[in-house]
C-alpha cells in the first residue's frame, strides 16, 4: 500500500467503472485493448492495487466476470443509464465508511500516487476529491465517500446524468489543482481516455515515449 495512505482511518476501495456501448470500437470492450502490450483494464487495476488491495469492477456486460480474475463485478443498482449511474453504483455498493476511488477503465496512464493523494484528501471530512485536468475536474479519476450519494441521487432523479453537473453541485468537495497534479506527470497524459481507434493509436505512441 502506498505510503501516502499511512494513518488513514477509512478503508479504501478501488472501483473500475466500465461503461458505454463501445460503439466506436465496433462493440468490442475498449478497456480490453492493449496499450504498450498491456490491456488498459490491467493498467488501471495495477494503479489501484498500489493503493488498496480491494478492487471491484462496475460493469453491466454479460461477460464482465471474465475480465479480471478474482475481482467482484457490481452491476448498476439503478435502471437509468448514464455515466453518473456507474459512479453511484461504485459508491453505493461499498461499505459506508469506505473511501471509493473511481477510475474509468479507459485511462491507461492513471497514476497510483495521484490516486493515493486523492484518498488522503477525503479523510478529514471532505465528501470527495477531484483532480484538475486540462479541461476541468476529472470525475472519473476521483475519490468519493457515501456523503456524495444524496446529491448524486437527486441529480439522477431530475434526469441530469452529466458528471460535470454533479461535481459542480457537490458540497464540501476538494480540488487538486493542475500545479499539484503535474507532480505526478503531464495531466494531458494522466487523464487521457481511449474512446476511439485513433485514441488507441495515440496512447500507443504515448506509451512508447515513456
Amino acid at each position: 500500500m502506498s505510503e501516502h495512505l499511512a494513518g488513514v482511518d477509512r478503508a479504501v476501495t478501488g472501483a473500475i467503472v466500465a461503461g458505454g456501448k463501445n460503439e466506436r470500437f465496433g462493440g468490442e470492450p475498449k478497456g480490453l485493448f492493449q496499450v504498450g502490450g498491456v490491456r488498459i483494464i490491467d493498467r488501471v487495476a495495477s494503479a489501484i492495487r498500489a493503493v488498496t488491495t480491494e478492487v471491484v469492477l462496475v460493469a453491466n456486460a454479460r461477460d464482465a466476470e471474465q475480465w479480471l480474475a478474482g475481482v467482484p463485478v457490481h452491476r448498476d443498482t439503478r435502471p437509468e443509464r448514464g455515466s453518473v449511474v456507474g459512479v453511484h453504483t461504485a459508491i453505493a455498493t461499498a461499505r459506508a465508511r469506505d473511501v471509493v476511488l473511481v477510475v474509468a477503465w479507459d485511462m491507461p496512464f492513471v497514476s497510483a500516487d495521484l490516486l493515493s493523494l486523492l484518498a488522503t484528501r477525503v479523510r478529514d471530512g471532505a465528501f470527495a476529491a477531484f483532480p484538475e485536468g486540462p479541461s476541468g475536474p476529472e470525475p472519473f479519476c476521483a475519490a468519493y465517500t457515501a456523503a456524495c450519494l444524496p446529491d448524486i441521487e437527486r441529480a439522477i432523479a431530475r434526469g441530469d446524468f452529466r458528471m460535470a453537473s454533479v461535481v459542480a453541485a457537490l458540497p464540501n468537495a476538494t480540488r487538486v489543482g493542475l500545479a499539484e497534479v503535474r507532480r505526478f506527470g503531464d495531466p494531458a497524459k494522466l487523464f487521457f481516455n481511449v474512446n476511439t481507434t485513433a485514441d488507441l493509436e495515440t496512447a500507443e505512441r504515448m506509451a512508447a515515449e515513456g
